[in-house]
């Protein structure tokens, strides 16, 4: 069973991971926007088009780290999550059983 000291350093631990990606978010939103407005100054003074792909590669791709920093934070894992984990457990214990099962 668990001690409450134990409880508490579990928690601390949750609410610094959440601070983390908040503050990841955050900075996120305040680098993209400093780039979107540089990039309309650019723009504005250099005349170039009003749009150009390259602009998204960092918003992209950091966003997709972005995404997947939240998943890992809010307990949202698809692919490798405890249900996953489970699941491959109950799955080759079975095997192990069934195998086993041959050899009587």
């Amino acid at each position: 069973m668990e001690t409450p000291e134990e409880k508490l350093k579990r928690a601390k631990k949750r609410v610094e991971e959440i601070k983390g990606f908040y503050i990841h978010l955050s900075v996120f939103i305040f680098i993209n926007l400093m780039l979107l407005i540089v990039q309309n100054i650019r723009i504005f003074y250099d005349g170039q088009a009003l749009f150009q792909w390259y602009s998204l590669y960092t918003p992209l791709f950091w966003g997709i780290g972005l995404a997947f920093h939240g998943a890992k934070v809010f307990g949202w894992l698809p692919f490798f999550g405890k249900k996953w984990e489970d699941e491959q457990i109950r799955k080759y214990m079975e095997k192990d059983r069934r195998e086993s099962e041959k050899f009587k």
